[in-house]
């Protein structure tokens, strides 16, 4: 899907305005001229800056550049599949990995992916399962990223 520029421009102008009402809050440090809010503010405005820019340009090509344009992959219900999966994986994963686990929640999701793409099924949950017990030592053993146990509290 390809959007034109100035459709991309007002999202990107969008993100930009919500970051510089968000430093807004950050508090003043005091005795000092910079706080927290500087360089978020600074990368705030550069999207603004640029989101406008965007939206200049794709006003002035909208002859040539429909505001909507559908990719080959759209007519393709495998592509659709996948990208439905995806969603629905994400969706699944924030709802249930406090309750399941990383560790179950992840397995599944990649299973359900790799079924998807036409891996064989033993395949799919055998790579699943390294997969997710490599990314799990990646984030909780080197990152220490606290990521929930749910069923598996045995393995704490």
């Amino acid at each position: 899907m390809k959007l034109n520029d100035a459709v991309f421009g007002l999202l990107v102008f969008a993100l930009g305005a919500a970051v510089l009402l968000g430093v807004q809050g950050f508090p003043k440090i005091p005795g000092q001229p910079v706080g927290p809010a500087l360089f978020p503010g600074l990368i705030a405005v550069g999207l603004c800056v640029t989101g406008l820019v965007l939206v200049v340009q794709g006003w002035r090509g909208r002859v040539t550049q429909p505001w909507l344009q559908w990719d080959d992959w759209v007519r393709s219900p495998r592509h659709v599949l996948g990208f439905a999966a995806v969603i629905v994986g994400t969706a699944f994963y924030i709802l249930a990995a406090n309750k399941l686990g990383f560790l179950p929640c992840a397995v599944f999701v990649l299973t359900g992916l790799f079924c998807i793409l036409r891996m064989p099924v033993g395949r799919s949950v055998l790579v699943a399962v390294i997969a997710a017990l490599a990314i799990h030592f990646a984030f909780y053993k080197l990152l220490r990223v606290p990521l929930p146990w749910g069923v598996l509290p045995i393995l704490y």
